[in-house]
């Protein structure tokens, strides 16, 4: 019997990649601004602050970074181990895979064309001059963005929402963990874990296609 085709949509700073993006942005600053921005994206990702306002908060402090800086603090972000063949697997089972990221779309793009993600979603950061304003553009993508994301590409593909997969770590994630056919918990904060069906607390995105092949 065939397996079902599965949508997999993996959230981006600390599980798809190790870092936080707007960290390593927020590092260009100073390194004030980069414990100050630290904290905070703490606090969120634990479920502590409203994401949308802390997000705006955080990329108010970027104000005046080039985009060559930009490039520089995307060039270190480091996949999670596991990250490159969780993705060659799901795709050789015929699976689709997106990623979906309250992160920015200048260090998204790069990783998603990296990795031959099926889809990718994140924020758009205001630049004039080749340089951010601190502003951001668009829509936000926030916990029930996350999960909207999730539902509109899996409606898009024709997949059925039982057979959706949702992973990731902190309370931004927490919408699209609940909604998702199975939710993983991937090395994730508390308030991730408890809406998870799955914990996985080893920092190897092997780990998830272990529990995916496990179904099939």
């Amino acid at each position: 019997m065939t397996s079902p085709r599965r949508l997999v949509v993996l959230d981006v700073d600390s599980t798809l990649t190790r870092d936080e993006g707007i960290d390593l942005l927020a590092s260009c600053v100073s390194p004030e601004t980069a414990d100050r921005v630290s904290s905070i994206t703490a606090a969120a990702m634990r479920g502590e602050l409203d994401f949308e306002e802390s997000l705006r908060a955080r990329v108010a402090t970027l104000e005046g970074v080039s985009l060559d800086a930009v490039a520089a603090a995307t060039a270190q972000v480091q996949l999670t181990d596991g990250a490159q063949e969780l993705v060659e697997r799901l795709h050789s089972a015929g699976h689709l895979v997106g990623a979906v990221s309250g992160g920015f779309h200048h260090m998204v793009d790069p990783l998603a064309a990296r990795l031959r993600l099926d889809f990718h979603r994140a924020n758009h950061l205001e630049v004039i001059d080749d340089r951010l304003t601190g502003r951001l553009t668009g829509d936000i993508v926030d916990a029930r963005a996350k999960s909207d994301t999730l539902r509109s590409w899996a409606a898009e593909n024709s997949v059925d929402m039982a057979h959706t997969v949702a992973v990731g770590d902190g309370g931004n994630d927490v919408a699209m963990l609940r909604d998702a056919g199975v939710g993983i918990a991937f090395v994730a904060k508390q308030v991730a874990k408890d809406a998870a069906d799955v914990v996985i607390d080893v920092p190897d995105l092997r780990r998830v296609w272990d529990v995916i092949s496990s179904w099939d």
